[in-house]
């Protein structure tokens, strides 16, 4: 079974998460490709995720437009 575009992006995400200019760049290129459904559920994802990395919450306004 081929894997979801969303669980490869957070992967991705995952894994540029020590540069955050990085990470911000990941985070709106993911928003131009997965679908609207996606899209919330990484809205939901980064918002857990970036509780415990702070450094990572100025990439949110990507996703709060």
């Amino acid at each position: 079974m081929p894997r979801s575009m969303f669980a490869y992006t957070k992967t991705v995400l995952e894994s540029v998460s020590f540069d955050p200019k990085l990470f911000c760049k990941e985070v709106e290129k993911a928003i131009k490709l997965l679908l609207p459904y996606e899209v919330e559920q990484l809205v939901d994802w980064l918002n857990n995720f970036t509780t415990e990395k702070p450094e990572l919450k100025a990439c949110l306004i990507y996703v709060e437009q």
